[in-house]
């Protein structure tokens, strides 16, 4: 039985994270997600980015939402989800020029999250762009007390918790972090781009 997924926030914060990505994603045509959850993104965003081959990923309970939300699809610029573990599996895609993932950094485990900006900096083309969506810490500071009570739930819950925009800075050399767009619910798009 096909299990097609339902999350709030990614229907509540679509139209924002869209705006930015139209922009961000406009002379790019090769994209991989990372941690594509219950595939609402991809279906909604897919469609409104023509241009762009979008490639699902995520671990293996998650492909059948994904896969339940792509096939109402009437379009062919997106494909079914690859498995993708980040810390235990290669990198899945080739030939890449964007990457994009949404609230997956403050749920892996630190190491994990660095592992995954190391291997975008690897393997994204030069000129390429990684969209980072999600809540971070500036300067070791929390941009709400929302995001502090929210963190301590991830803590609680065995996640890594929020990282700092300066530690994920660290760990991906190679890539240049070219913007940062308050979103809301006090998340950030974090643009990098690989000079």
């Amino acid at each position: 039985m096909t299990e097609k997924r339902f999350s709030p926030s990614c229907d509540n914060n679509r139209e924002p994270i869209l705006a930015v990505l139209k922009e961000a994603l406009s002379g790019h045509t090769r994209l991989l997600e990372i941690g594509s959850g219950t595939g609402q993104h991809a279906a909604y965003f897919a469609p409104a980015l023509p241009h762009i081959l979008w490639q699902t990923s995520d671990l293996a309970h998650n492909h059948s939402s994904i896969d339940a939300w792509l096939a109402e699809l009437t379009i062919g610029n997106v494909r079914s989800p690859l498995h993708f573990h980040i810390g235990v599996d290669e990198w899945p895609c080739n030939d890449v020029d964007s990457v994009y993932t949404a609230n997956t950094t403050h749920i892996m485990q630190p190491h994990e999250a660095q592992i995954m900006m190391q291997l975008v900096a690897q393997n994204l083309s030069s000129g390429g762009i990684f969209c980072q969506y999600g809540p971070f810490t500036v300067n070791g500071e929390f941009t709400s007390a929302s995001n502090q009570s929210f963190n301590q739930h991830l803590l609680n819950e065995g996640c890594g918790g929020i990282r700092d925009i300066a530690e994920l800075q660290k760990w991906a050399s190679g890539l240049v972090l070219a913007e940062q767009h308050s979103m809301p619910a006090n998340n950030m798009m974090l643009i990098w781009r690989k000079p």
